[in-house]
């Protein structure tokens, strides 16, 4: 492990009020979404979605890593260059997602495990051979009145840490991804109790098995009530909340926190982020910013509607919807302005 080199492409992830960009869903959620808005769901349709992604125009200004998934790490845009190539060229480090999943959990219903750890050092070789600089793995949480249980806790907590070993010993960052699922009736102060549990739990086992904290990044969720609670929090109730659950357990050796959006809409996601940043004071121990992925592909998608003729309005909505976050990591979002444009 070269701990110094891993610090520095930490540091390059989280540089110059710049963000994440994931387009590493499944070939499964990758069709369900196509289907849900018409657009035929084929291994060709799903290429070019992600080309049209990729080749963006000055996507650079504003998102300084991409997380591919198995597929796309390794496909061409029509001219023939890899997608790897055409981020590096526009000075984006590429990712990858290496887990294979979450799959129901035995003897704990209605909760899961993330697997994939059978094979991932020789993975993450191939991976890295490919052009790979870091990495992902998430595993998810249902919260309601009995779970996450203790065994669900426990079980995707050691998982996320052995991956993470993995990754540092093969020189890629890991993106450590909890996400306490925003589903359900849940209330705001469950959800902060939650996510304060799961992050304890997994920088507990990131200890156990000598993970270096300067050498990933944390991708979690912000602290949010269940999209069916009534009781729905304020921008600024939910920065403060999320900032008091992330000094409680997320040690000030790590280097960047990157939100994932987690089922929020893409004026949400930004408007939270705003939040974060604008209402404080003093400086946080970590970099945070933004690892979206709906957040940002969504209103680019029901644009482009598989049709090439729309690939230029497609990517003039990605170019809105990074600035938009790029301005919010700084605080600087105007949300009235970004509901006027979308």
């Amino acid at each position: 492990m070269n701990v110094r080199v891993l610090e520095e492409t930490v540091k390059a992830l989280i540089a110059n009020c710049k963000g994440l960009l994931a387009i590493d869903e499944s070939n499964q959620t990758c069709d369900n979404r196509f289907i849900a808005v018409g657009i035929p769901h084929t291994k060709d349709t799903r290429r070019s979605y992600r080309e049209m992604i990729i080749t963006t125009p000055d996507l650079g200004d504003c998102i300084n890593g991409v997380i591919l998934s198995d597929e796309t790490i390794r496909q061409k845009s029509t001219s023939g260059m890899l997608f790897v190539t055409h981020l590096v060229n526009s000075g984006i480090i590429p990712g990858i997602k290496v887990d294979t999943g979450a799959k129901p959990m035995a003897g704990h219903p209605g909760e899961t495990i993330t697997e994939g750890l059978d094979g991932l050092r020789d993975r993450l070789s191939a991976y890295a051979h490919l052009g790979a600089k870091f990495a992902k793995w998430r595993a998810v949480f249902e919260l309601d009145d009995v779970r996450p249980t203790l065994g669900c806790l426990a079980a995707n907590a050691q998982a996320l840490a052995r991956y993470a070993s993995l990754c540092q010993e093969a020189g890629l960052v890991p993106v450590v991804e909890p996400e306490v699922l925003m589903d359900g009736h849940h209330t705001f102060q469950q959800c902060s109790e939650v996510t304060e549990a799961v992050l304890r739990a997994v920088f507990s086992e990131l200890y156990i098995q000598r993970v270096r904290c300067e050498g990933i990044i944390l991708k979690p969720n912000m602290v949010l009530p269940g999209a069916s609670c009534p009781h729905q929090a304020s921008a600024d109730e939910v920065a403060d909340a999320t900032v008091q659950c992330l000094l409680r357990s997320v040690p000030a050796a790590v280097q960047g926190i990157a939100f994932l959006s987690g089922g929020q809409s893409p004026q949400q996601a930004s408007i939270h982020l705003n939040a974060i940043h604008a209402r404080r004071h003093a400086p946080l121990p970590w970099t945070v910013t933004f690892s979206f992925a709906r957040a940002i592909q969504q209103p680019a998608l029901g644009i482009w509607h598989g049709l090439e003729a729309n690939a230029v309005a497609a990517q003039h909505a990605i170019q809105h919807r990074i600035l938009c976050n790029r301005n919010a990591r700084q605080g600087k979002y105007a949300a009235a302005s970004d509901m006027a444009q979308s």
